[in-house]
């Protein structure tokens, strides 16, 4: 397995890491989009979809499942909105593929209407303007424990 040094997904602290096997890691997002962001990472240091094998994709797959079914147990959201920057052009500032798990809720933003869609369309991002807004969307040490807990059960 390549391990690139600097790349906070190849070697996570144990604070943001609550799930690990042989081929995928779920971590805590440091920027957090909303509350319980999470991140499904393939374990090899890659940069792109097409570098993975069939099994890793498959793995990010039942991350992305076992990510969804953890949150809704712990913290009990109202829906999710799931993608993968892929390429620097689309977003991507962390040269390690990863994919997104964000929780959302009922009345968490003025106008959810287009979800990623607004990706593209270049408008402010309501959810992520503010630095303040990163701080209120962590979650706190007992909530990640509890998540912790769920992925161990």
């Amino acid at each position: 397995m390549v391990l690139v040094m600097g790349c906070p997904f190849c070697r996570p602290g144990e604070e943001v890491k609550l799930y690990e096997d042989g081929l995928i890691r779920i971590l805590v997002d440091s920027y957090p989009a909303s509350r319980g962001h999470l991140l499904v990472v393939p374990r090899r240091h890659v940069e792109s979809w097409e570098e993975l094998s069939e099994e890793e994709k498959a793995a990010l797959l039942r991350g992305m499942e076992l990510a969804m079914e953890k949150l809704r147990e712990t913290l009990g959201p109202d829906g999710f909105n799931v993608g993968m920057n892929l390429g620097k052009a689309a977003g991507q500032t962390v040269p390690h593929l990863h994919l997104h798990v964000i929780p959302r809720w009922e009345g968490d933003c003025a106008h959810p209407r287009g979800g990623v869609r607004k990706a593209v369309l270049d408008l402010e991002d309501e959810n992520l303007s503010m630095r303040e807004r990163w701080e209120k969307n962590r979650l706190r040490e007992e909530e990640i424990e509890r998540l912790r807990k769920a992925f161990m059960s």
